[in-house]
């Protein structure tokens, strides 16, 4: 890496296990802020309980670091939303808010609604199909942000271990990171050649960063979010945390394919010279065998961006946006 990545690597670079829940939950004291995790979720209902409950558990009412924890649904056919809330998280349909905008078309656009029915001064976000999962994640993300004020990005960076058929490969996960994003960023934003996990699900924000971006609606957020914290902040906003390995149900190879255009778009949006406005959807073709022949497929790939959040929403507009429901505290 060149010597201004390597600085930044070693300033901003930290583990979970450096931070503390009890002295996390001082800081924020002190300081009158609040925190909110948000997880956005389809379908997870086989992981989505045990996540919200390790959160409420430890981080709420064990400390009070945690003031409310909110799931954003997309739609989920199974038990996602039942056994969110039977876990203590603050269910929310994705569909009902800001419903001007249509039907919750990806990852990106349920973040984004999120922060239409959250209010915290810094939000968490994480996926909601990880494994073994651990409330450590919460405090590490979080360290960053409420121990320097000129933090306003806090990036997960971990090994993702990969299934394949009865091994598993240390690292072999994170294939859409490693193929597009990585060679991109090395390419074109150098001076991020030292984050772990570019596109990690598992990162933190302040909200006043959060409200002035644009937000892709599918899985070009969080490149999205880090390339834009970047241009506006500077790369000494943003540090990165290790949380150990990541566990988490692998997507196949034509999910992967999505992922990577979504993701592709993103970055040439925010390439200079290569801007790629009013597109909002992209056909996307791969490949399957069917009866013994290959045949192919073509998908639409979403592409839109949500406008920031500031240009769309005022504080006393924010309960019409969710049907007149009130962001809540957990200690309220």
């Amino acid at each position: 890496m060149q010597p201004e990545v390597n600085g930044w690597f070693e300033r901003r670079t930290s583990a979970a296990a450096d931070w503390s829940a009890a002295e996390l939950c001082a800081r924020k004291l002190r300081a009158g802020l609040s925190v909110c995790v948000v997880l956005p979720a389809l379908n997870e209902e086989l992981t989505i309980g045990a996540i919200v409950a390790a959160i409420r558990d430890r981080l709420v009412l064990g400390v009070a670091l945690v003031d409310d924890i909110v799931v954003i649904d997309s739609g989920s056919t199974d038990g996602t939303a039942a056994t969110a809330a039977a876990a203590g998280a603050r269910v929310v349909a994705a569909e009902n808010v800001l419903p001007q905008f249509g039907r919750a078309v990806g990852k990106g656009d349920a973040m984004w609604r999120s922060l239409a029915v959250t209010s915290s001064d810094v939000v968490v976000f994480v996926d909601a199909d990880l494994e073994r999962f651990r409330a450590d994640v919460v405090c590490g993300l979080l360290g960053p942000l409420l121990c320097d004020r000129s933090v306003h990005l806090v990036k997960g960076a971990y090994d993702r271990p990969l299934r394949a058929r009865e091994a598993v490969l240390p690292a072999g996960g994170g294939r859409v990171t490693e193929l597009v994003a990585r060679p991109l960023l090395n390419l074109h934003w150098p001076q991020l050649a030292g984050i772990v996990q570019p596109l990690a699900g598992e990162w933190a924000a302040r909200r006043d960063l959060l409200a002035g971006l644009s937000f892709p609606v599918g899985y070009g957020v969080e490149i999205a979010v880090l390339l834009d914290t970047l241009r506006v902040a500077g790369l000494d906003s943003i540090a990165q945390v290790d949380l150990g390995a990541r566990h988490h149900r692998n997507q196949d190879d034509a999910a992967l394919g999505r992922m990577a255009a979504q993701v592709w778009h993103a970055m040439l949006a925010r390439m200079p010279g290569l801007a790629v406005e009013g597109r909002t959807r992209a056909p996307l073709t791969d490949f399957m065998r069917q009866a013994g022949r290959i045949r192919p497929r073509t998908l639409e790939v979403e592409l839109g961006e949500r406008p920031p959040m500031a240009s769309m929403l005022h504080e006393p507009a924010r309960a019409a946006a969710c049907g007149g429901a009130q962001p809540r505290s957990w200690r309220s």
